[in-house]
């Protein structure tokens, strides 16, 4: 069953991982998706490309989308199941432990998780390391994100 309340971000082309100086630099896309209250059955997304920050940063205007439509509940379930399951780089900043150039951002009443890369100088090693499995995973985590905001 997927969550009451939650938001999910997912900001991509970030080679420098989310800290603030790099998110304003080097992110190409970033989706916010978020089920504000218990009552709404609905999803709001906003979108923002070309580096938020960034000169030519565009911003989409939020758009709501019903859950009921196709099959978003069950993604919804189905994302906030894989992420219970992955671990997140150790210490936070040290390495993208996923190789994919993305970061997922993930909160609701029973989940915070949020997996990251190299902060702004960082070029540490994790003590974490993801398993091909929980790689594929998280790019279906990745995937998941980008069929909701389609």
């Amino acid at each position: 069953m997927a969550p009451s309340q939650f938001f999910v971000t997912l900001q991509s082309g970030v080679s420098g991982g989310f800290s603030t100086a790099s998110a304003t630099t080097t992110s190409n896309a970033i989706v916010t998706l978020t089920k504000p209250t218990e009552q709404e059955n609905i999803i709001v997304q906003t979108e923002t490309t070309g580096g938020e920050g960034t000169v030519g940063a565009q911003s989409t205007e939020p758009r709501e989308k019903a859950i009921s439509e196709g099959n978003s509940e069950e993604l919804i379930t189905e994302l906030h199941d894989i992420l219970k399951d992955l671990p997140t780089e150790s210490p936070p900043g040290s390495e993208d432990i996923y190789g994919e150039n993305a970061v997922i951002f993930w909160g609701s009443d029973d989940l915070q998780w949020k997996n990251g890369g190299p902060a702004e100088g960082g070029n540490g090693k994790s003590e974490v390391q993801a398993t091909p499995e929980q790689k594929e995973k998280f790019k279906r985590a990745v995937e998941i994100i980008k069929q909701l905001s389609a």
